[in-house]
């Protein structure tokens, strides 16, 4: 078997296997891995700094594995870095010309974790500027492409970490979400991305904020088992993997009767109508729920981000004028909400967490699309060419991911079609606060019954 076969075919469960049992070196991996991004990368633009160190990095761990002591299955897996995430033998930039030499003084909490599970951080990957705008188009390094089809959208913010895992180049990403922005470029790029309960759960210490009540980080990945894996990782124990494989059978999943299947694509809802049957034939009890106000918790998120990046951004923006993409700086400059708006808006974050909570009395997970839309063109802004911030593509792309965002509620987009152009779509399941390991199970249910877990590394042979 080549090298290339374990990228085009294998997950982290399958591979740390091969490494554990000898099959594979680390170091023949991680050659092939920087070989496929020397190669494809130029197409997508998903890394911006790839570690040199990362074949020592792969020496070390063979010897580590060798000498038996093996820490585990992310042991000498690659994984790649949202770049607002802090490493300290690593710059890190936040896609922005402000921080184009930045070297951090220490690694955040996420990557600390990773090294303890003995993941090798093979690179840091390309972000829309600052982590502001799901498009993933507008970086200091340039735009992020969708692997399938790279005169598309990646999605962002975290569109490098979305590509560079379905192109092949690592085997799982982090990114951060706080409008979608884990979910979105996984939806759009085929992938599994999840948002934790947010802020709460993964340690956002060392991660540059956008909008510090509403960010999560999370991780993306080919499979469900993998993602689960890496969120183990992440908080050091085996919780969140342990319901994978367990029947979903008598588990009661809501399907929300407004607002997730409004103005959504035809072949997207048929996609997801289609996912919904296969929980029906796995025994799950499928029922019509409401889900109440969630137009209001849209606004008030919009909202709270404006406010808190306005705040983070406020010294740059005096200090900088001239280092910003046109666009998020119009963005963080125009439409401040007042204080009282965003007192407001506080209130209804909380508001929105005791909705969810009475919903899940009665179910136990929720399931919606993922995205409503498909993947744009690049550079691509306004909806039925009306110019208006209302219309701006930004609301279409995050209409059905921001709401938990705001209520905090966990969230795992999935695979479950191929559009007409052979585009992705994906499947949104929404659980209550720390049920992660609920939406892995059912999840991973969903996953084996409709077969579709696929990367775009077939494009990049």
């Amino acid at each position: 078997m080549s090298m290339t076969s374990f990228f085009l075919s294998k997950s982290i469960t399958d591979v740390s296997g091969d490494i554990l049992n000898k099959r594979i070196s680390v170091t023949e991996m991680m050659e092939e891995a920087l070989s496929r991004i020397n190669s494809y990368d130029s197409r997508i633009n998903s890394f911006i700094t790839v570690n040199s160190k990362a074949l020592e990095a792969a020496s070390e761990a063979d010897k580590q594995i060798t000498s038996g002591h093996y820490k585990g299955p992310l042991h000498g897996i690659p994984v790649g870095l949202k770049d607002m995430i802090d490493t300290s033998d690593m710059k890190t930039t936040m896609g922005s010309e402000i921080f184009k030499d930045y070297m951090p003084s220490y690694d955040a909490a996420v990557v600390g974790q990773l090294k303890k599970a003995g993941a090798i951080i093979i690179g840091k990957q390309n972000t829309h500027q600052f982590a502001y705008g799901p498009t993933g188009d507008r970086s200091y390094y340039g735009p992020m492409r969708n692997p399938y089809d790279p005169t598309r959208m990646a999605g962002g913010s975290s569109g490098g970490s979305a590509a560079s895992v379905a192109a092949g180049f690592c085997f799982a990403s982090l990114g951060t979400d706080t409008s979608g922005s884990i979910r979105v470029p996984a939806s759009f790029c085929g992938l599994v991305g999840m948002k934790p309960t947010n802020g709460r759960l993964v340690n956002q210490k060392g991660v540059f904020p956008l909008a510090q009540s509403l960010d999560s980080t999370g991780p993306l990945t080919k499979t469900i088992r993998d993602n689960a894996l890496l969120m183990n990782g992440l908080l050091g124990n085996e919780t969140y993997s342990q319901l994978i494989g367990q029947s979903i059978h008598g588990l009661t999943i809501g399907v929300p009767d407004t607002f997730f299947f409004d103005h959504v694509e035809d072949d997207i809802g048929q996609a997801v109508e289609k996912a919904i049957h296969a929980l029906e034939k796995l025994g799950a009890d499928i029922t019509t729920v409401h889900v109440p106000h969630l137009e209001d918790f849209s606004k008030a998120q919009k909202v709270i981000i404006a406010y808190e990046s306005r705040l983070i951004h406020e010294d740059y923006l005096q200090k900088y004028p001239h280092m910003w993409d046109d666009e998020v700086k119009e963005r963080l400059l125009t439409n401040a909400p007042s204080h009282d708006a965003y007192t407001e808006a506080k209130r209804i974050q909380e508001w929105s967490r005791e909705v969810f909570h009475e919903v899940f009395s009665s179910v136990d997970l929720l399931v919606t699309p993922t995205m409503s839309i498909h993947p744009p063109k690049i550079n691509e802004r306004y909806i039925g060419g009306k110019k208006t911030d209302d219309y701006h593509i930004r609301w279409s792309i995050t209409r059905l991911t921001s709401p938990t965002n705001l209520s905090g509620s966990p969230s795992l987009t999935l695979p479950c079609g191929l559009s007409k152009d052979g585009l992705p779509i994906g499947v949104q399941l929404i659980g209550n606060e720390y049920q992660e390991a609920r939406l892995y199970q059912v999840g991973f249910a969903l996953e084996q019954e409709l077969g579709l877990t696929f990367t775009a590394v077939s494009h990049y042979p």
